[in-house]
């Protein structure tokens, strides 16, 4: 009997080792999800970006806005925040910051912007088209709200911030509320899984 014991909890073993369990994550694992695909838009000083460019490197991809009063500062002090916690392995990690604003966010502005919270980061812009086969490819909503003053808009947007693995791959997102902690670990789940 107690062989049977022990066999049984050999193989109990060897199948827990093999199960491929999935790893977990503090954001909403999309892994196999059709969600992202291929973006081409252009940085604040011009140059054409596609996502693919970053292939290597985990990117992190949020839409929003200079002008947008509370997520999006918080969600961007929150990255930079987790670029701190991950010092070194900081250089695998390229967060992008897509302005859903392309009539005020103009490319100077947005540089100073996305810069003042990290000089790691990256501001992209594009027109109203191309913006919106973005945001599409990512399931996000944004549209303009206007105010009670002429020329005055708000833009409602979605908040969730997407984490594409190191083959190009949208893996996670991330709510409004996510910790520096929820993006550092993460991070480092899909880092070491391309290690891996």
């Amino acid at each position: 009997m107690k062989r049977i014991c022990i066999l049984v909890a050999v193989l109990i073993a060897a199948l827990a080792a093999c199960s491929g369990e999935a790893p977990r994550f503090r954001g909403v694992d999309i892994t196999g999800f059709e969600y992202g695909g291929e973006i081409a838009l252009r940085d604040t000083g011009g140059s054409k970006r596609a996502l693919s460019e970053y292939r290597g490197k985990v990117a992190v991809l949020y839409f929003g806005y200079m002008n947008c009063p509370d997520v999006c500062p918080t969600t961007l002090a929150a990255l930079r925040q987790a670029m701190t916690e991950l010092g070194a392995e900081a250089d695998r990690v390229q967060v992008l910051f897509v302005t859903v604003d392309p009539e005020r966010d103009t490319p100077a502005l947005l540089e100073q912007y996305v810069k003042s919270f990290d000089p790691r980061f990256v501001g992209l812009t594009g027109s109203l088209e191309e913006i919106t086969a973005a945001a599409k490819q990512f399931k996000i909503f944004f549209a303009k709200s206007q105010g009670k003053e002429p020329g005055r808009y708000s833009v409602d947007h979605s908040t969730q911030a997407y984490l594409i693995d190191t083959a190009g791959r949208a893996r996670i997102f991330h709510r409004h509320d996510a910790t520096p902690a929820d993006f550092a670990q993460d991070i480092r789940t899909l880092l070491g899984q391309a290690r891996g």
